[in-house]
């Protein structure tokens, strides 16, 4: 193994052991949810807003995962992230920011930051809809959401909530 490849995962073996915000979050504002059907993978993000100068700022976030080890870390780094953050600095994340803390994922690993990103910038619009509070109260389970609207085979699919 390289060094690259042994730092790697050293720090996704870290992340993994010790995940940070993992588990449904009671009474979130906003709540996003990715799956993908090729591999089975789910993704679901809770974030919870504060008022900060007359902008929406993230004051909690938290996640739900059915999928592989790389997911949750990406997961567990991303709600650490976003605390402080924006809605507008938290849309403009990508996939390869929230990886930065374990490094660059190998190909076949990639769609774990797609689907956390995903995952984020679906709860981000749903935050955004002034009637979401109401809606949040009355989420679906995240193994009922995934099979809700079925998948479609090969893509990330965001399953919308209603």
């Amino acid at each position: 193994m390289d060094p690259e490849e042994e730092s790697f995962e050293k720090k996704l073996q870290e992340s993994i052991s010790n995940p940070k915000n993992m588990g449904e979050m009671e009474n979130a504002d906003a709540v996003g949810t990715v799956g993908n059907a090729d591999c089975g993978d789910m993704v679901r993000m809770f974030l919870k807003f504060d008022e900060a100068n007359g902008k929406k700022v993230i004051n909690k976030a938290s996640f739900q995962s059915f999928g592989c080890q790389t997911a949750i870390a990406v997961a567990s780094m991303a709600t650490e992230m976003l605390k402080g953050k924006t809605i507008e600095e938290a849309k403009e994340l990508s996939a390869s920011e929230m990886t930065d803390e374990i490094g660059k994922l190998p190909p076949m690993k990639l769609h774990c930051g797609q689907m956390v990103e995903g995952a984020l910038k679906s709860a981000l619009n749903a935050g955004d809809d002034k009637n979401q509070s109401q809606g949040v109260k009355d989420q679906s389970t995240l193994t009922k959401s995934f099979v809700q609207d079925g998948a479609s085979s090969g893509k990330i699919k965001v399953i919308p909530l209603t």
